[in-house]
């Protein structure tokens, strides 16, 4: 059976050299007689996959020696705890700007633990919009400002990062991550969910800049253990026993990405992908893509037709042309195509002449 053009938004579709590669490898891997999986996470041979992982990482997003990197459980949703947890001082204050469900999930999280405002938000027009940062009420005591960068549900991306008036910005990559190439030295802090584009689900990877890391003395919470950044950066994210497939597949995913050409490559064909569907969309009759054309992500494209019955047929005979997870999410309806970067632009191309045979059938 031929793979399908997975368009879901997460688990999502991954490299299918690296598929192949880790299937090869299965029974085997670098000829331990095992499988990575069954390989305690204290070998040789894991600390080398493990540390070649990081190396890459590092080189293809040029992360400054100043900044950490972990590996560490629980996905993105844990880091909306650990990030007040870990970057709160005595003020507990901290900025965030609301642009859709996850960073409104990370606001009420964080205001568990202290003062956390919203500074800016697009909720006025059902987040199709980035809002306006340039000038935040950002506080002289916050400790840092919040934001998710792509917005995976809304279909909205940061292109210009908010003024944060020398506060650290914290920001959930999850599903833009290694989509492009970033300014790290812009952050304090940087995070994803690998399972959007980057890896199996149930890991995350942290970047965080050396003079934001706490001290157990200075945290001003009683932070579990497994929730201390400087817990996991002593441990080199061996604290426990980690994700030790998701940090392989991981690895070989940022290889791939090296063999690709880089950041500069992935954004080049993601922003041509995008183009593609979002030219349709911009002629078409039929679907309507309700952002801001300032504010679109070239990672997840969400549309609809207007009719919920409508929508819901495309998704069904969608998927008899070999295209699936097609469906938007369950808290705005619709049709949403997310096109990381492993999908290739054939799989675009077939979404954009199924959807044009839909709209004559159905317009």
């Amino acid at each position: 059976m031929a793979r399908a053009f997975n368009f879901s938004a997460g688990p999502a579709v991954l490299p299918e050299e690296v598929l192949k590669e880790a299937a090869a490898e299965m029974l085997d891997y670098d000829g331990s007689g095992m499988s990575i999986m069954e390989m305690s996470h204290r070998t040789k041979t894991f600390e080398k996959v493990l540390n070649e992982a990081e190396a890459d990482l590092r080189e293809i997003m040029n992360i400054p020696d100043n900044y950490k990197v972990i590996f560490v459980q629980g996905g993105a949703t844990t880091q909306f705890a650990a990030v007040p947890m870990n970057l709160m001082s005595a003020n507990k204050k901290a900025a965030y700007i609301e642009t859709g469900n996850f960073s409104k999930k990370a606001f009420q999280e964080a205001k568990i633990f202290g003062n956390a405002r919203v500074v800016a938000s697009s909720k006025d027009k059902n987040y199709t919009y980035i809002p306006d940062c340039s000038d935040l009420l950002i506080e002289e005591d916050d400790d840092y400002v919040y934001i998710c960068e792509n917005n995976t549900i809304f279909g909205t991306k940061f292109h210009t990062l908010p003024n944060t008036k020398g506060k650290p910005l914290v920001s959930d990559q999850s599903s833009c991550f290694l989509s492009e190439p970033v300014d790290v030295t812009k952050y304090g802090v940087i995070y994803a969910g690998v399972q959007k584009n980057v890896g199996p689900a149930g890991l995350a990877i942290v970047i965080i800049r050396e003079d934001l890391i706490k001290e157990d003395a200075d945290l001003q919470f009683p932070t579990p253990t497994m929730l201390k950044w400087k817990t996991q950066i002593d441990a080199k994210s061996l604290y426990n026993t980690p994700n030790s497939w998701a940090i392989y597949i991981c690895g070989k995913v940022f290889k791939w990405i090296k063999k690709q050409g880089g950041l500069e490559a992935m954004k080049e064909k993601n922003e041509k992908k995008a183009k593609i569907l979002y030219d349709y969309l911009e002629k078409s009759k039929l679907f309507k893509n309700d952002v801001e054309k300032d504010s679109r992500s070239i990672m997840n494209v969400v549309f609809r037709t207007g009719s919920e019955e409508l929508d819901a047929k495309f998704v069904a005979e969608a998927k008899e042309h070999n295209i699936v997870t097609i469906k938007g999410h369950r808290l705005v309806g619709g049709m949403r195509a997310s096109i990381y970067n492993a999908m290739p632009i054939e799989g675009v191309e077939a979404l954009v002449k199924f959807m044009e045979e839909f709209e004559k059938e159905n317009a």
